[in-house]
């Protein structure tokens, strides 16, 4: 599915270049040329939107099943690193496509996410790659355009083709059951023609078909064109930035930006190289006691991450109640030391409580942190009105 995104995103984006102009003056009125004078421009630009979106949740996905059921071990652990590649490669991809059409919404979101850059080391030098002095430009259009339409779609044609080589010479993928055949004994084999190849015909057009609706029911967003003397109230990230940009309510850019998607990068770059037992490789969650585990864990995060955002918003501010505290103390370094205590007490209870190997509870503790991600997510996107104020608490 993943694959078949990539050749439509290609597709419907080669398409679109016959009318696309990037320049600043002329990039805006393209895109509603497209959509107005081209047949069918409106549904192929709504097809692209919506195939983006898809593709970043289908890789993340596809990568939570790599993980949940150990398939990054063994020879497959450097198929793993190519994946990060590969996920870093479409979110990239995402979001240098975010700021071609030139309009409000657009500008305002690249330009939020630029300006991160400032609490990152060396961010001003990277930050100063994108933009000019006065801010995204002309400079920042050209260079996304480049990036978006050759360079990125050659990386990914390059690491995609290594990726299915390497996945062609662990003979196949992470399937359950395989460590229970015998010595000797053979799997199972379904032949390719015409039961695998019939079984990926069909998923492909039910997957281009229900694109082809969305393309038709709904079009993609285009909002006024950018203007960079009157910021929108709220300016929001792309929503796959979107937890991040929740983060920032709550800790120090420092800490939100920077310091826990690095050690987020070094834990997954870690994981295939640590000791692990391959023998459950294919189980989800390693075994039935850890699944029933993760379960629990999903509740209890959804309960406890809303419960954290309501009482930082309304009852316990950091800078608020520490004003004269440096705010990378007071907002950064308090915050994320609680937040280190509650994952720890977490994996050391759920561990004890229910008999879990490290193994099992590093997975329960991953399933804790990914729900309340998703959920700081979902409240960025849905929940935050004006003033970035939560909307049910009247911004």
């Amino acid at each position: 599915m993943c694959l078949v995104l990539v050749v439509l995103l290609m597709g419907t984006g080669g398409l679109m270049l016959f009318s696309y102009q990037p320049f600043p003056e002329f990039a805006y009125a393209s895109v509603q040329s497209l959509e107005n004078q081209f047949i069918f421009g409106r549904m192929i630009r709504s097809m692209h939107y919506f195939s983006a979106s898809i593709l970043v949740v289908l890789v993340m996905g596809h990568m939570l099943r790599v993980f949940f059921t150990g398939g990054y071990q063994g020879k497959r652990r450097l198929n793993w690193i190519i994946g990060l590649c590969i996920f870093s490669l479409v979110l990239l991809s995402c979001f240098t496509g975010y700021l071609l059409p030139w309009d409000q919404t657009a500008f305002w979101a690249v330009t939020i996410c630029i300006n991160m850059f400032d609490y990152v080391p060396a961010g001003g030098f990277i930050k100063g790659l994108f933009i000019s002095g006065n801010g995204v430009s002309e400079k920042t259009l050209q260079l996304f355009f480049t990036l978006h339409t050759t360079l990125i779609p050659a990386a990914l044609i390059f690491f995609l083709a290594t990726h299915f080589w390497k996945i062609r010479k662990a003979k196949g993928v992470v399937t359950s059951g395989l460590n229970d055949i015998g010595e000797g004994e053979k799997p199972v084999m379904v032949a390719t023609h015409p039961g695998l190849l019939l079984r990926e015909a069909v998923v492909t057009l039910v997957l281009i078909a229900f694109i082809m609706i969305l393309a038709f029911a709904f079009d993609a967003p285009l909002d006024n064109m950018a203007n960079a003397g009157l910021s929108p109230n709220p300016a929001k990230a792309p929503w796959y930035f979107s937890g991040f940009q929740e983060l920032l309510l709550h800790f120090h850019p420092f800490f939100a930006v920077f310091f826990i998607p690095f050690v987020i990068v070094c834990i997954l770059i870690y994981l295939p190289f640590k000791q692990g037992d391959i023998q459950n490789e294919g189980t989800w969650f390693i075994s039935v006691r850890a699944k029933k585990t993760a379960k629990t864990t999903v509740l209890l995060s959804v309960i406890l991450t809303p419960a954290l955002i309501f009482f930082d918003e309304y009852v316990f501010n950091f800078q608020r109640w520490f004003p004269d505290i440096s705010p990378i103390l007071s907002t950064g370094l308090i915050p994320f030391v609680l937040v280190l205590v509650l994952v720890f007490l977490h994996y050391f209870g759920m561990k004890k409580k229910n008999k879990l190997s490290d193994a099992e509870a590093f997975q329960t503790s991953a399933v804790f942190l990914i729900t309340a991600f998703v959920i700081l997510t979902l409240t960025c996107v849905w929940l935050r009105g004006t003033g970035m104020n939560l909307i049910f608490g009247g911004g």
